[in-house]
């Protein structure tokens, strides 16, 4: 990577919350980049509900900066809303970096997230997605539940706490019925807020806690940015 002191600048942007947790999350991965990032400028930002806005973070960080969208879909939100949010800033210096998706070290955060919230070997295990109607956010969840499954060495049902898909409750029900078995349901969220207190009350026997503060999210912070400003470098 390029001299620290002419590093871009890195924005975390997110979906934001009416949830302060959910905020305060965030604001934590952010810090937790400072610390590994030292002489290069972090400031977190919302797609929407909260602010500051990514015009609002980025009229306090000027010059080169790389925005990493932290988002576990490719869905509207980083196809279209985020690149036009920067895109109406007039910023011709902001690099878009990518999204995480469901990366395997994310999957992995969520295999031990199911373990911390006491997860069995023999339960049948439910991957809880927020949900979307764009195809490539719902490829994205599909994607998310084969590779936990694959990790687990067992079925993962898919299910959805919004839309787009069969919702999680009903999902946790279908499974209890087939044999009695236990249910966990994997939390394939990165904040607290609504959706997770849902999954709290789904039903299910264990239910996992969302991603954000697993250290695979700074991992993958860093990573999407580092992968940015190479690119950068190269095409100067």
């Amino acid at each position: 990577m390029s001299d620290p002191a002419a590093a871009p600048a890195l924005l975390l942007v997110a979906h934001g919350t009416r949830d302060p947790a959910g905020a305060t999350v965030t604001e934590q991965v952010a810090e937790q980049a400072r610390r590994a990032l030292p002489g290069v400028r972090v400031a977190a930002c919302y797609t929407d509900v909260r602010r500051p806005t990514p015009a609002d973070a980025l009229a306090d960080l000027p010059g080169p900066c790389v925005a990493v969208p932290m988002f576990l879909a490719a869905g509207y939100h980083v196809r279209v809303d985020v690149p036009e949010q920067l895109t109406a800033t007039g910023r011709r210096d902001v690099l878009l970096a990518g999204t995480f998706g469901p990366d395997p070290a994310l999957v992995a955060a969520a295999t031990d997230r199911l373990a911390a919230a006491g997860a069995r070997a023999d339960d049948a295990v439910v991957l809880a997605v927020a949900g979307s109607s764009d195809p490539h956010a719902q490829a994205d969840g599909a994607r998310a539940a084969r590779r936990l499954g694959r990790r687990l060495g067992r079925p993962v049902a898919l299910a959805t706490i919004a839309t787009g898909g069969p919702r999680v409750a009903d999902a946790v029900a279908r499974l209890r019925a087939d044999g009695d078995r236990r249910v966990a349901v994997a939390s394939w969220l990165l904040a607290p807020g609504l959706f997770q207190r849902q999954l709290d009350a789904c039903g299910a026997d264990v239910v996992a806690a969302p991603l954000a503060d697993h250290p695979a999210v700074l991992d993958l912070v860093l990573d999407r940015y580092r992968a940015a400003d190479r690119v950068a470098a190269r095409s100067a």
